[in-house]
């Protein structure tokens, strides 16, 4: 990032305010500038605009990081390893949303099964 100059005063734009405030959150974490230059390098690449651009959208993004790894959450079904392989995503899976699906799923089938008990008792008292 350069940003402009006016004699000896630099001019930052919202771009490179955005990418600072991103910078300054990863330093706070103890990344180290190596490391914050791969992560910023790979959104840029990634994304083929500025930071500030990318997230203007409606759609939202996420930086995950335990302290040594760091994620790029891409939506609620893909998280990318920036630091490792960022053509690899891992896929998350909601278990809230899939032991839901399972209570609905059986939920449903007993109903149905019910409906279906009551309609032959029905047909055999005929």
């Amino acid at each position: 990032m350069v940003p402009a100059r006016e004699g000896h005063r630099r001019l930052y734009s919202m771009e490179d305010l955005a990418e600072i405030a991103v910078i300054c959150q990863l330093r706070r974490k103890r990344f180290s500038l190596q490391r914050v230059r791969k992560v910023m390098r790979f959104l840029q690449k990634e994304f083929g605009k500025r930071l500030a651009e990318t997230v203007s959208g409606a759609s939202e993004y996420h930086l995950l990081t335990d302290g040594r790894s760091l994620y790029l959450e891409t939506s609620p079904q893909q998280i990318v390893d920036i630091l490792r392989n960022a053509r690899q995503p891992m896929l998350a899976v909601c278990l809230s949303d899939a032991v839901r699906q399972v209570r609905a799923e059986i939920r449903a089938r007993n109903s149905s099964s019910d409906t279906k008990s009551h309609s032959r008792k029905a047909t055999l008292a005929s």
